[in-house]
């Protein structure tokens, strides 16, 4: 596993607007720290509307957008089928989604 890798998932539902259900799950934290118990993901929907934190995606020859405000940790054991790789134009997008979310810039 390394970062911008994607995976298939199913997420337990929470409470409120939080994803839930199968989907995909983008990677999204250091190489360097991937031998922890749990993993930064950002969780995809083909139907969430279009927005700077959104970026658009390539999945399994499909598109969807990562959903990079829903960024959070899940346990590493959880993650399923590995099914693609970002680009690198895609994962600098995702990494510019992020820095907005999270005000890294």
């Amino acid at each position: 596993m390394v970062r911008g890798d994607v995976h298939a998932i199913s997420l337990a539902r929470g409470r409120g607007r939080v994803q839930h259900g199968g989907r995909f799950a983008v990677i999204v934290q250091a190489d360097d720290l991937l031998s922890l118990s749990t993993v930064l993901v950002c969780p995809t929907s083909q139907s969430t509307p279009a927005a700077s934190f959104h970026p658009e995606i390539t999945v399994d020859g499909g598109t969807t957008r990562a959903m990079c405000e829903m960024v959070g940790a899940v346990d590493a054991r959880v993650l399923g089928e590995h099914v693609d790789h970002l680009a690198l134009d895609e994962l600098r997008a995702v990494d510019d989604a992020l820095a907005l979310v999270l005000d890294l810039s």
